[in-house]
């Protein structure tokens, strides 16, 4: 078969012609009755919108809501939620498109659409698949050496690649023996299923806990503060917070215009992260063959609109939500944890040292400041080596006042990990102890299943690409391609959820090739046929679809204009010229 013709085939095996029956006859009783018993069966029926929650509640998740909360308080709880209602809203159209027709969504925009956008649809995942599988494996490994068994895997009992050479493939073997689980036949997949359904409950409950714990003991928490967060303000994306700015206010020019943009380019990157990680390419390309995986038919319809809206919404909108208030209260405008006083060498009798981790960052934020006043006074530093700008900086550094607002400040922004933010659980557990198995429990909960989620999107990829049955060796073997992300934790020596901030940036720049695509299939006479939406239920689906898309292709603007200029402007254009020329046009 061409590899541009669609077809009807499963990418998933049957799990018998009784079974589905049985399950379309269960849709046609709830149909029927009234809507608390309705939804309730529709519950214990739903499955895909939990996969889809899986693997958003991930690093890239917990990192985005850690360093939104860290960089701009509650100012930005609107702008996740927002982006999951966008993501939700496409999904869903998603849904709706594979189950009125029942053809394997790569083939269909190929044949429909464009070969380029089915193709740049299928690629862009399997990258985003590769690139964000590096952060879960560091934040796993984090989450064993920092909270769960630190005197065995901890930086004090072993050196760090040796814990990486033992912690890793352990992790790659686990996540490759559950992933593999979804395709030994029906009862695998029901199985993996429920398994992150308890995950996922699990890491809400976890993060829930957590703000509890502040609501009921922090006098300063307000839930008006918290509430004002969730009304979108343009300003939160365009300004530094309030708490920033009175900090910044007492710096003198030219050393306030450096903080002034560090703190801008750290909060567009987070909140570009935390928007591309609400929902994310590879997160389409497993919606619609999980469907298809579970012979999922038209009877569906209004069960995954209501899976998507429970299984997915639900739990991303608690988790990160407290994610972010736990963040922004124990972190925002806060330095780093004993810090300043471990640098200047007042640090208290049996007070703990900041990590060397943190000082070596705070010297490095001072030491970029210093390089940038130097770039202002001197015209003829472009031939300067690399040992004559540590010479140039170093003596500038010892000759020069760094105010203690400016010290103040960068003890602020270094980056907190999985370990810091486990602290705010100490109270609740009366104890480090417990408070470190419970939040390294969900942060692996997060990481693991997010790993193989994304080995089961490169496996769903590989087969397509390969034009056949998602099951088998092909499929098992394909899920090995998304096994880059054990290279995470050897070449990140940063905080481990921060990773998660850069590699989100490259998949918001994805994400459009996806929204667009279903854009106009959803206004395919030839895919769509007698499904094709007509009237009111059109206008409504294209509006929706058109917000989102519109939305997604200006945050993917945006990030690649700051990343690389003309050069990424040139290369989407020629893209976009691409799929224009080789769009289908069929009756």
């Amino acid at each position: 078969m061409s590899s541009d013709s669609p077809t009807p085939e499963s990418s998933a095996p049957s799990s018998g012609p009784s079974a589905l029956e049985l399950e379309k006859q269960q849709l046609r009783e709830l149909n029927q009755k009234p809507l608390v018993p309705r939804y309730l069966g529709y519950v214990k029926l739903s499955g895909p919108g939990w996969l889809q929650s899986a693997l958003t509640l991930g690093g890239g998740s917990l990192a985005s809501g850690l360093y939104l909360g860290v960089l701009t308080g509650y100012s930005l709880l609107w702008l996740q939620p927002l982006a999951m209602i966008l993501g939700i809203i496409m999904l869903a159209a998603l849904s709706y498109l594979t189950l009125s027709t029942g053809e394997r969504t790569f083939r269909a925009i190929n044949y429909h659409v464009s070969p380029v956008l089915g193709w740049g649809w299928l690629i862009g995942s399997m990258m985003a698949n590769m690139v964000w599988a590096l952060p879960q494996y560091s934040l796993a490994v984090a989450a064993i050496k920092q909270n769960l068994l630190p005197s065995v895997f901890g930086e004090e009992a072993m050196s760090g690649t040796t814990s990486n050479l033992i912690l890793v493939p352990i992790i790659l073997a686990v996540a490759t023996v559950i992933t593999w689980s979804y395709g030994s036949g029906h009862w695998g997949v029901r199985l993996y299923e429920r398994m992150l359904k308890v995950v996922v409950a699990l890491i809400v409950l976890c993060f829930v806990l957590v703000v509890g714990r502040i609501v009921v003991t922090d006098p300063a928490f307000t839930v008006g503060d918290l509430f004002a967060g969730f009304i979108p303000s343009p300003s939160s994306l365009t300004e530094p917070p309030e708490a920033y700015q009175s900090i910044l206010a007492e710096i003198e020019e030219p050393s306030r215009t450096f903080w002034y943009d560090y703190i801008m380019s750290q909060q567009v990157d987070v909140a570009m992260a935390a928007f591309a990680t609400a929902v994310g390419i590879n997160m389409t390309f497993l919606l619609a063959y999980s469907m298809l995986g579970r012979n999922w038919g038209r009877e569906h319809r209004t069960l995954s609109i209501f899976d998507l809206s429970t299984g997915m919404f639900i739990p991303f909108l608690l988790a990160t939500t407290c994610v972010v208030v736990s963040a922004g209260n124990r972190f925002h405008s806060q330095p780093y944890y004993n810090l300043l006083e471990t640098v200047d060498g007042t640090l208290a009798d049996g007070e703990s040292p900041a990590p060397q981790k943190a000082i070596d960052e705070f010297n490095g934020l001072l030491k970029q400041r210093v390089k940038k006043d130097i770039l202002n006074e001197e015209t003829d530093t472009a031939a300067w080596s690399e040992k004559e700008w540590e010479g140039q900086i170093d003596a500038r550094m010892a000759t020069d006042t760094i105010s203690d607002a400016e010290k103040r400040l960068a003890s602020t922004l270094v980056k907190r990990d999985s370990f810091d933010l486990s602290r705010a659980l100490e109270p609740l557990f009366q104890g480090k102890l417990f408070a470190d198995i419970i939040f390294g429990l969900g942060v692996l909960g997060m990481a693991m299943s997010t790993i193989s989620l994304l080995m089961l999107v490169a496996g769903f990829c590989v087969c397509e690409a390969l034009n056949v049955p998602s099951t088998g060796w092909p499929f098992r073997l394909g899920t090995l391609a998304a096994a880059t992300g054990a290279l995470g934790p050897f070449f990140w020596g940063q905080a481990a959820p921060y990773l998660a901030i850069p590699t989100s940036v490259f998949g918001i720049v994805l994400l459009p090739i996806a929204y667009a695509s279903f854009f106009f299939l959803m206004n395919s006479k030839s895919y769509m046929k007698d499904e094709l939406p007509k009237g009111n239920k059109k206008v409504v689906w294209n509006v929706l679809m058109l917000c989102a898309t519109t939305t997604s292709i200006v945050a993917s603007c945006y990030a690649v204009w700051t990343k690389t200029g003309y050069v990424g402007i040139v290369g989407m254009l020629l893209f976009i010229a691409a799929a224009l020329v080789t769009r289908r046009k069929h009756a």
